[in-house]
């Protein structure tokens, strides 16, 4: 093989390297966002601190596909707030306003009522079977700010997987074919 194979080795090695290089680059870039992602929960308190509105029920204030930015303090919820909560039995997160806050005299606990402010009555149908109002541990945070439309690249890839695969097989071209 002499010269010729020295060559091919020679490609094989700095292709290899290079393979490598991308992987670490690409492990630092997704443990940054979880660096990022986790300094946000920590700052504001929040266990989700940004949330993408998934419906219509808080036009005109909010739309679909409007990110908000979450945070959770001690400070008591108060009527008027936007809050997001979970649900007992369900996954995904609910952007609703406070309407009433129900405060125990016994405990001192205080308990919330929510709607949507594009919908006719209260959320208690929303709730657990039985439950009433909502605790504290269910509300993940209260809205700070927003961002209009930004979350739609979220709702597409959700709603057509199909277009999330084809942004993934993109990307991952696009990183096995880029030199330095």
């Amino acid at each position: 093989m002499g010269w010729i194979g020295e060559q091919i080795d020679s490609v094989k090695s700095v292709q290899f390297r290079q393979l490598v290089t991308q992987a670490i680059s690409l492990g630092m870039i997704v443990t940054s966002a979880l660096i990022i992602w986790k300094a946000l929960m920590c700052v504001t308190g929040s266990e989700s601190p940004v949330v993408v509105v998934l419906s219509g029920s808080m036009e005109p204030g909010f739309k679909r596909g409007d990110i908000l930015f979450l945070h959770m303090s001690k400070d008591p919820i108060r009527a008027g707030e936007i809050v997001v909560f979970n649900v007992d039995g369900r996954e995904i997160p609910i952007v609703h306003r406070v309407i009433k806050v129900h405060e125990r005299q016994d405990t001192g606990e205080v308990n919330v009522l929510t709607k949507g402010d594009n919908n006719f009555g209260d959320d208690r149908l929303l709730y657990a079977h039985g439950q009433l109002w909502l605790q504290r541990h269910h509300i993940m945070g209260r809205a700070v700010g927003f961002l209009p439309y930004v979350g739609w690249v979220t709702i597409i890839m959700t709603e057509k997987p199909i277009i999330k695969y084809i942004m993934i097989g993109a990307l991952g071209l696009l990183v096995i074919t880029s030199k330095d």
